[in-house]
């Protein structure tokens, strides 16, 4: 699932003075659209069929106000994701497209542990592909005034798919938040970056795994993805550790952190002469990775530090690398004890991102800015004790 940054996908409505940017009545929003899909340079007929029966979908609305799931921690989280049948199924259907995930490897340089894991986890292998009205789904979120501007542009490309013929505005379906096929990719990046890979003259990202697959590959190109380089290993960490010099704002040179101590848990680190950054997702009594640029690259896929951690780790597992160790972290909060976290946090002057009880990247840097202040290991894991401190 991509939520892309708003920075990313800002929109000017410059060119369409007339239309309301969100919110409103439904039905004037909608006709709003038509007008400046028209501008844009489609014509009438094509408009009028395309948006004609869109209506405003609640369990959409719904659906984007509860993803707790993504306040679990990393340890959890992993588990309840990476099964010994998504284990299997990966192993499957790597031999069994074999050939596609060579042609990506080759083409693009995107491993292919990387696109199983999306693949497993966004859709279980094609087999879960959302059953959300696609073009309702974006109509209304475009209309919603919390992110417009990242879901009115992907009307439009949504649009633009329907004139390839790529997409049908009444029977195409997805998740929630208009990702379409089996690993998910919004209109604008299968407009921009589809690729058919079966050669039937059309992206079916639905039907065809070797155009989800290739598709999918090319979008993480695109969107930085450096070739046959690593993106994660598990390491460990020596005693006496400075522990604010973990999280993704540090980097060195991998070849810097062996001399510190770091060490691959299964092997000597790959790329020495890259820079990367330790993370340790439930703090200094928890597992513990390398993160390489390409590791980045995958929150353009989801924002959510701990699904990011857990798809980039289990794409390593299914290319061989153990268990990880999940050591014996300190009990996180719960996501009330979260929320007041953030709201002491933010007191105090700090930019959280918002009081929604998930630790997400402005969180763990106001965490460890404290825990620095207070004497305590700065690992940017909040725990109890932290909270009653505060």
């Amino acid at each position: 699932m991509r939520l892309i940054s708003a920075l990313v996908l800002s929109f000017s409505l410059a060119t369409a003075g007339h239309a309301q940017s969100c919110g409103g009545s439904f039905s004037a929003f909608v006709d709003g659209l038509r007008q400046e899909a028209m501008q844009r340079g489609h014509d009438a007929a094509t408009v009028n069929a395309f948006f004609n029966g869109v209506r405003q979908d609640q369990a959409t609305l719904n659906a984007d106000r509860r993803q707790g799931i993504f306040a679990t921690p990393f340890v959890e989280f992993s588990r309840r994701l990476i099964s010994q049948n998504r284990i299997n199924n990966g192993r499957t259907n790597a031999e069994r497209y074999r050939s596609v995930f060579d042609r990506m490897e080759r083409d693009f340089g995107v491993s292919r542990g990387v696109l199983l894991a999306f693949w497993a986890f966004e859709t279980d292998f094609g087999a879960f592909q959302g059953d959300y009205n696609t073009v309702n789904s974006l109509v209304t979120l475009a209309h919603d005034c919390r992110r417009p501007e990242l879901f009115r542009p992907q009307v439009f490309a949504a649009l633009d798919l329907y004139q390839t013929g790529d997409l049908d505005p009444r029977a195409t379906t997805g998740a929630w938040a208009g990702e379409i096929g089996m690993v998910q990719m919004l209109p604008e990046d299968i407009r921009d970056r589809g690729i058919d890979g079966d050669g039937d003259g059309h992206v079916d990202l639905q039907g065809s795994p070797a155009d989800a697959l290739l598709s999918g590959a090319n979008m993480l190109r695109g969107l930085g993805w450096r070739a046959n380089e690593p993106w994660l290993v598990e390491i460990t960490v020596p005693d006496g550790f400075d522990w604010s010099q973990s999280g993704l704002e540090t980097t060195r040179r991998v070849s810097d952190w062996q001399e510190m101590g770091v060490r691959g848990r299964s092997g000597a680190l790959p790329n020495t002469n890259l820079r990367a950054s330790v993370i340790v997702p439930q703090g200094r009594n928890g597992p513990a990775f390398m993160a390489y640029p390409n590791y980045s690259v995958l929150f353009e896929w989801n924002q959510s530090f701990v699904y990011v951690t857990t798809a980039a780790y289990f794409a390593t597992r299914l290319e061989g690398a153990p268990v990880f160790d999940a050591g014996n972290p300190d009990p996180g909060l719960n996501q009330d004890q979260m929320r007041q976290l953030q709201e002491r946090l933010r007191a105090m002057g700090h930019d959280v991102g918002g009081v929604d009880g998930i630790l997400g990247a402005r969180t763990r840097a106001a965490v460890r800015d404290v825990q620095e202040r207070l004497g305590m290991p700065a690992d940017a894991w909040p725990t109890v004790d932290l909270l009653r401190r505060l």
